[in-house]
């Protein structure tokens, strides 16, 4: 990697040569002077600042050969620059937050049996997920599919080394989830007025306060609390939610003691060029250690939003196995990022997640066996050709 504090020394010492000999009234074209500063990296460096200092004729010919030659290799070396100033941003080691069992789960319409959910969850602790949201404790007549959860958390207890949160809307649910066995919560708040009423059945503010009482009690029991927030780059009904809206309820979260915030863009609309002016509200006001992404797939542009994100320095995700999930109000919306290709890019980039990729396919071929369809990961659907292509040789 280059120096680019000595790149800008040694340009500015040519410069200064450069004007030396022009003020001594020598003759030195365009080219040789661009040359020369081109020329800054070897080999051609020591080549020009042996020629300057000697003041030596160099014949045009010469001068714009080699300054081609050293463009080429600049702008190799200036792209090795760029790659690696580009990875040193994202950190070492990411947290996958698996959520398909809770979120991915929760829209089917056919219900679960309470072993396959549980079967689902213990193959994702054996692929050394660290996190895996198990259930929800919400009314059932609000979400049938997961009216066993207290079955669900009693059959989980004790297996693996995993933290498994359950999704607590009030105080009732925290109660619940208390009695359940439950070590960990999370409360879900929305950026977006129209979702947080049509989702939520209250304003922003109403959800806020109740949000702030689950917090004081699960501050009592020692209970560590995850705030998400949905719809964080847009809406469905509202269309485009402004940063500042997002960066005033994540930090209301952290404030009433929420230890992670999850930033969901719920109706996978969100780009690099609307994610970024979002993280940058929020970095603003809660601390990057304290924040997780998590992003839908529905235009194809989670990989590209979570790679941005780690490099904005954001080292927790949220991801749904088979890409399990969706938005009941985006019709047609694929669902969450699925946590094979997360992991697959997360390999390719040589960052650690603990996760063993063979057998978290086999998780999500699993469920997704059970529900009659096909995996929503891309990285699992190749790597399952080529292992059956070669089991074919």
């Amino acid at each position: 990697m280059v120096d680019s504090k000595s790149v800008y020394e040694q340009v500015n010492e040519l410069q200064t040569m450069i004007n030396e000999l022009l003020a001594e009234g020598h003759e030195l074209s365009e080219s040789y002077q661009v040359a020369a500063i081109i020329g800054k990296l070897p080999p051609a460096w020591t080549w020009f600042k042996h020629h300057l200092r000697h003041k030596k004729s160099v014949s045009k010919w010469t001068v714009q050969d080699l300054a081609e030659k050293q463009q080429v290799e600049y702008g190799r070396i200036l792209l090795i620059d760029a790659v690696t100033y580009l990875l040193s941003s994202i950190p070492k080691f990411v947290k996958i937050v698996e959520v398909g069992p809770r979120d991915g789960l929760q829209n089917e319409k056919e219900i679960v049996p309470t072993t396959v959910k549980v079967e689902l969850i213990k193959m994702l602790v054996s692929s050394g997920l660290p996190v895996v949201e198990a259930t929800s404790f919400v009314s059932p007549k609000w979400v049938p599919q997961l009216a066993d959860a207290k079955e669900v958390m009693s059959a989980i207890q004790g297996i693996g080394h995993s933290r498994f949160p359950v999704l607590t809307p009030n105080l009732k649910g925290f109660v619940a989830a208390m009695e359940a066995g439950a070590k960990e919560v999370a409360v879900f708040a929305a950026a977006s007025e129209s979702f947080s009423k049509s989702n939520l059945n209250c304003s922003i503010e109403d959800s806020l306060a109740r949000y702030r009482d689950v917090a004081h009690a699960a501050k009592g029991h020692a209970i560590p609390v995850r705030g998400y927030i949905s719809c964080v780059v847009g809406c469905p009904v509202e269309g485009a939610v402004p940063p500042s809206q997002v960066a005033y309820v994540a930090k209301e979260l952290s404030n009433m003691g929420c230890a992670e915030i999850s930033l969901g863009d719920t109706i996978g609309v969100g780009t690099p060029g609307t994610v970024i002016p979002m993280l940058e509200a929020v970095l603003e006001v809660v601390p990057v250690e304290k924040l997780a992404v998590h992003f839908h797939d529905t235009y194809g542009q989670a990989l590209s939003n979570i790679l941005l994100s780690l490099q904005m320095g954001i080292s927790t995700v949220d991801s749904s196995v088979s890409g399990l999930g969706g938005c009941p109000y985006a019709k047609g919306a694929s669902g969450n990022v699925a946590t094979e290709d997360v992991v697959y890019m997360l390999n390719g980039l040589g960052v650690k997640t603990n996760v063993d990729l063979g057998k978290l396919i086999m998780a999500g071929d699993f469920i997704c066996k059970h529900l009659g369809r096909a995996s929503g990961s891309k990285a699992a659907i190749a790597l399952s050709r080529i292992l059956a292509n070669a089991s074919k040789l």
